[in-house]
């Protein structure tokens, strides 16, 4: 969103932003937050004084410039609960990435909120998050706003989609790649996946379900694109070589376009109004 069209959502929400002719103070508790699209959510309306400290390891590059601003509040997975009890903050976000341990933990120390994605219609979950995090702070009709321009935005991209073709999303993890029901791509933008071979059967470990293939696999599948999400890259391993990929797929004669996504962005972020439409421009630039 523009400058000028967030100082009109605010101005509809009755917040006069800083640098304008008073200031109005948000009220609303401070926040230290362990989803990193809740994050960009709180910065893109406007809140980043209310964050107090965000966990520095693995940050997507698109938030990395808060994270040399902002104490470091540990891992994702390895929260730090001493620096929770010096800052004392009133509202801890969290998801499943931490456990229930942490979860718990925390919930000694300040109020926890668990904001993982509910339900299977991402953009109702989206909506539900953006517009929970903001009722916090009396910004509803400034969400609202937010939302309807993401949504518009979305729309406007999808349409220039009608010659994609189909795609393929995968995981890559240490050298094994697992199919990715993406429904940012499939949901969202509407777009084709490329049908499986029945020999592609579920795995479940735990609560999660995945979908192994190899390059073979994927050779069969012969998608127009493959958009490869590299968890490795992400959590700081050995990141997949594109080029190997595509010369397997090529000795193949299968013809597909290989593009490894922003990995910190994909594995690590997503459901906020900037990850939404960071990835939405990075799959529509990928396929179109």
């Amino acid at each position: 969103m523009t400058s000028m069209k967030r100082i009109m959502a605010f101005a509809l929400a009755g917040i006069t932003l800083t640098g304008c002719a008073t200031t109005t103070e948000v009220t609303g508790p401070t926040v230290i937050s362990y989803d990193h699209g809740a994050l960009d959510t709180l910065l893109e309306l406007g809140l980043e004084e209310k964050v107090v400290a965000i966990p520095h390891q693995s940050l997507p590059d698109y938030l990395a410039d808060l994270g040399a601003r902002l104490p470091d509040a540990g891992g994702l997975k390895t929260p730090d609960l001493a620096l929770a009890t010096d800052l004392k903050p009133g509202l801890v976000l969290m998801t499943g990435r931490q456990g229930a341990e942490a979860l718990t933990s925390f919930a000694k120390e300040a109020p926890v909120r668990d904001v993982t994605l509910e339900g299977n219609d991402l953009q109702a979950a989206v909506n539900d998050r953006v517009l929970s995090l903001a009722g916090y702070y009396g910004l509803e009709e400034v969400a609202g706003v937010e939302l309807d321009a993401l949504w518009q935005h979305v729309e406007a991209q999808k349409a220039t989609l009608a010659d994609a073709g189909t795609v393929t999303v995968v995981t890559h993890n240490n050298g094994n790649f697992s199919l990715r029901q993406e429904a940012l791509v499939y949901e969202l933008l509407a777009l084709t996946p490329a049908a499986a071979p029945d020999s592609v059967q579920p795995v479940v470990r735990g609560e999660r379900t995945f979908y192994p293939v190899t390059a073979d696999v994927l050779a069969q599948m012969a998608p127009d694109n493959l958009l490869v999400v590299d968890r490795s890259a992400a959590i700081g391993d050995e990141p997949l070589a594109p080029e190997t990929l595509k010369a397997s797929l090529a000795e193949a004669g299968v013809s597909t376009e290989v593009v490894v996504l922003n990995p910190g962005l994909w594995y690590l972020s997503g459901g906020g109004l900037q990850s939404v439409r960071l990835q939405v421009d990075e799959v529509v630039n990928a396929v179109r």
